[in-house]
This record gives C-alpha cells, structure tokens and sequence, in this order.
C-alpha cells in the first residue's frame, strides 16, 4: 500500500533550521574564497579547501535537518551509517571540485559552466544518497521528471554560487548571495522530496537501523561545530571583517605618497591592479 509521507513532521522549524545551516555554509564559503581574492599572498589552497568543506557541511546539515521532520506514518524510519557518512563526503568533494575550478581558472564560461555541472550533480548525487541511507518496511520509488527538476535547479544554484563566490567581494552583497543560496539549496531539497513515495509492506517487522534522532543528531554535532570553528577563523581574519574598502582606505601618515603602502599589503595591491 501507499505510505503516507508527512515532511514537515514538527512544522516549520525544520525547514527554518536547515535553512539557516545552507545559509551558514554558504557564507563561509563565500567569504573564504573571497580571502584568496583579496590577497594573492594568502595560502589558496587552504582558504579554497576550508571554503568548500565550509559550503559542503552546510549543504549536508541542512538535508539531515529537513529529514528529520520527515515521516512516513506506517512505518519506522532509520539511517543507513555508511551511506549518511559517505553522503557528507561526496557533498565535501564535489563542492571542492568546484571551488577549485573557479578559484584557479575564475569564472569564465567554460570553467564555470564545467564546475557548475559538476557542483550541482555533486550536490543531487549527495541528496539521493542521503535518501538511499533510509531504512524503512517499503520500497521509496521517485517520479522522473520531478527528479530532473531537482538536478536542474542543484546545477543552476551551483552555478550561481560558484559565480558569486569569484565575483562578489563586499560583505553586504555575500550576505545577500548566500541568503539566496540558502534558498537556492533547500528549493532543491523539497524539489527532490516532492518527487519521493513509499510503498509500504504489509507487516512492520523489527529492523536494525537507528532512528532518526538518535543518529542524526549525533552526526550533525560534527559539521555544526566545524561550521562553527570556521565562522571564528572569518571572524578574526582582519582582511575578512574589514574589507576591501578598509584595506584601501588612505591612513594618516606624515610622509606623502605611502598611505597605500601603510595600509595595503604589495599582494593585494597586485590582485587589485590585475599584476
């Protein structure tokens, strides 16, 4: 029989928490990447790398978050371990990919159209392993072109975020692009979920899976406290929390023609006048 699937089990407040998460992830993201462009001089490779986990972790958290208000009345629902990990994986990896691709070779057509396909697969590839962890008595079947939708709109807001990430530089405007991402990122999710039933067995036998809360809610305390760590590294990074514009900002000094030099680092300057 069909099952009946509720996905917003404790109302809004998961989709409001996951929400936050994709949003948290993609400000960190944006504002690491968005280090490396300030100042050729800085480590790229690691900014770029804690951008992408940074971005990932908060694509994966925000998933698990919306599960867990997801129910299907007739049936218990647990979680694969293996497969919840791997999913956290390949969400890191392929947003990595991406990242990289941009923040090496910026965003020209062909580099950010190759990376926005392969971010934005990544990310659906993450979502429908997620979905293959669940452990439930019946068999989840998803409609085919409401799946296509979901990897059309995964592509298209990995695109966009990647080009964001290279192109927008004040903290105002990556605030307001990682809101969008956000909501970019959860239209995906429930996109995809739109397109799951369940056919339900006739007996509910006892399974080995865990439930929901008493595994994800462990698993999410992993991703949450780096998302957490990694805000405080932005946050006490002086190029981050000032800015461009303070960088640049003319210092008051005694000897003329070296305001620029008392303030701006010769990288930045470098970055700035395309040297």
């Amino acid at each position: 029989m069909e099952g009946t699937i509720d996905g917003f089990r404790y109302g809004v407040v998961t989709p409001v928490a996951a929400f936050v998460m994709a949003c948290m992830g993609g400000a960190l993201g944006l504002r690491c990447i968005v280090r490396t462009l300030l100042n050729g001089g800085s480590w790229k490779p690691g900014w770029l790398a804690l951008g992408a986990a940074s971005i990932g972790c908060g694509i994966w958290t925000m998933h698990f978050i919306a599960m867990i208000g997801f129910q299907v009345e007739e049936t218990r629902i647990g979680y694969h371990v293996g497969l919840t990990v791997l999913s956290l994986a390949v969400a890191v990896v392929v947003v990595g990919i991406g990242v990289f691709i941009v923040g090496y070779r910026g965003a020209g057509r062909v580099s950010l159209s190759l990376a926005g396909v392969v971010t934005g697969i990544g990310v659906a590839a993450m979502h429908y392993l997620g979905m293959a962890a669940l452990q439930l008595n019946g068999a989840i079947e998803y409609a085919p072109s409401t799946v296509a939708l979901s990897v059309l709109i995964a592509v298209v807001a990995a695109t966009a975020a990647l080009w964001a990430a290279v192109t927008i530089r004040g903290f105002l405007t990556s605030l307001g692009a990682s809101l969008v991402m956000g909501v970019a990122v959860s239209g995906m999710h429930y996109t995809a979920m739109a397109a799951v039933s369940v056919h339900v067995h006739g007996t509910t036998p006892y399974w080995a899976g865990d439930s929901p809360t008493s595994l994800l809610l462990p698993m999410l305390i992993g991703p949450v406290i780096f998302l957490l760590l990694a805000g405080v590294v932005v946050m006490f990074d002086p190029l981050l929390v000032l800015g461009d514009g303070e960088w640049n900002r003319p210092a008051r000094t005694g000897r003329a023609g070296t305001a620029e030099e008392a303030v701006s680092p010769p990288a930045v300057r470098r970055s700035w006048s395309g040297g």
